[in-house]
């Protein structure tokens, strides 16, 4: 892939207020770019690896710009495995975009969204799965996804890849030694031999694809939905997953007419919690609206909290509301059981079986941590990590992944089937780019310059 050779430039830090902003620099031009507008309070030339204490100067005119700490990298062991300087500005907003344009005058071009990373990949730094594990490390909103794309960008999946491809790679070479030198004094591949090892390559693309569900919980989280009747405890309970005062809780039935979003993690997860109106038969517009998007949730969330006050018996619309729980994605919360208890957990068994209840009266923040582990238990299990398995967190590879399972199953199928070797290797083939894609090996111009559109300015 053809690359630009010109010097690139841009800020690689947020914009606003901050101690610190870093304008980076890459590119052959680094050095002589910094010396046109750095000026080393010590006047000794910049030292590789060696951050400098001097000024941003115009060139021009000589006026100071900043108070600046200044670093100068040789390539190859860079960022961008080119020569690459950084200017450690105050982090206001002026003062970075007074320098980024000095360095812009100076013969730099502003850099284009992760073109830096890409320039990474391009040079050989990192694999293209190594350069998309780079956007969830900043992305992270939780520990485990992050630890999850660290284990990425240090090259996990890269490996267990390539180890299936030379798996493939071997099968392609026995497969057109047969083919082109039949006649030859070779050891003959056996249609016997052709199917063990491709299915010693299917396990482990299946294994391999057996962490996309857990990458999948991590990257996106849950949806958990409160639904239930007026006044019988969802906004209680929103309050006391959050552990604040988030929802406005009074003994008054309809005090919740809209739902109310908001986001925090459960060991790691990330999860959407939505409180609802109250689902009951009412007069008031604006509350028939609260409900009408109540029954929306009840059908949309991944997870579905139906909460019941045991101090009343179970009404029409509780039944109701029961009836259309599904089990492994429904959770029932028996609440204010430190009254006297009028509908028991058996009463609700009889209208939603196999559904695991909970008693509690939402009085304290001590029951939010069992609330939390009956969450966890009904979806946790799917981001462990298999043994000794890689956790797929971005789409793309698992699509991958799924189209290389497919042409291994059809070249197994042909093998079973003992059709001859010529059509067994399209399929083998096939397998081989479709893995190559994950690595950028085997990836068009098209998808890696959209891979990397995706990334910010500066990254």
């Amino acid at each position: 892939m053809d690359m630009k050779c010109d010097t690139i430039a841009a800020i690689a830090t947020p914009l606003g207020e901050g101690g610190i902003g870093i304008i980076r620099i890459s590119g052959d031009d680094s050095l002589e770019i910094l010396n046109r507008v750095f000026r080393p309070a010590s006047g000794q030339p910049l030292k590789s690896r060696m951050l400098t204490y001097g000024h941003i100067v115009d060139p021009e005119s000589g006026a100071v710009t900043d108070e600046v700490l200044a670093v100068y990298m040789k390539g190859p062991k860079t960022y961008t495995a080119e020569d690459v300087a950084e200017i450690n500005c105050h982090g206001g907003l002026v003062p970075l975009k007074r320098t980024l344009s000095l360095v812009l005058r100076g013969g730099a071009r502003l850099a284009e969204p992760g073109e830096f990373t890409k320039r990474a990949f391009l040079n050989g730094r990192l694999d293209l799965s190594q350069a998309e594990a780079v956007i969830d490390v900043i992305s992270a909103k939780t520990d485990r996804f992050f630890d999850a794309a660290i284990d990425q960008l240090e090259g996990s999946l890269s490996k267990r890849t390539r180890a299936i491809g030379n798996k493939i790679m071997d099968i392609l070479v026995e497969m057109t030694v047969n083919i082109d030198y039949p006649d030859e004094d070779i050891e003959e591949l056996t249609y016997e031999k052709l199917t063990s090892d491709l299915k010693s390559v299917i396990a482990d693309i299946r294994k391999l694809l057996s962490g996309a569900g857990s990458g999948k919980l991590l990257r996106e989280g849950i949806a958990i939905g409160i639904v239930g009747m007026p006044n019988v405890g969802k906004s209680s309970l929103l309050n006391c997953l959050l552990r604040e005062s988030r929802a406005i809780v009074t003994e008054i039935p309809g005090t919740t007419r809209d739902t109310i979003e908001e986001y925090m993690s459960i060991k790691g997860i990330p999860v959407k919690l939505t409180d609802t109106a109250g689902i009951r038969t009412t007069d008031d517009r604006v509350e028939k609206i609260g409900i009408q998007r109540s029954k929306k949730i009840l059908g949309e969330a991944d997870i579905v909290v139906f909460v019941a006050d045991a101090s009343r018996a179970l009404m029409d619309e509780d039944v109701e509301i029961m009836k259309g729980l599904s089990q492994g994605r429904s959770l029932i919360l028996l609440n204010k059981t430190d009254l006297e208890m009028v509908t028991k957990p058996a009463d609700i068994e009889a209208f939603a079986p196999g559904i695991k209840i909970l008693e509690t009266s939402l009085i304290s923040d001590d029951q939010a941590e069992a609330l939390e582990d009956a969450i966890y238990n009904m979806v946790g299990e799917k981001t462990e990590q298999s043994a000794g398995g890689s956790v797929i967190t971005n789409v793309r590879h698992e699509n991958a992944l799924r189209e290389a399972l497919s042409f291994a199953e059809d070249a197994l199928k042909g093998a079973e089937e003992m059709q001859p070797l010529e059509l067994i290797e399209i399929d083998v083939s096939g397998c081989r780019d479709a893995l190559g894609a994950i690595t950028g090996e085997t990836t068009s111009a098209d998808v890696i310059d959209e891979v990397f559109s995706r990334f910010c300015l500066g990254k």
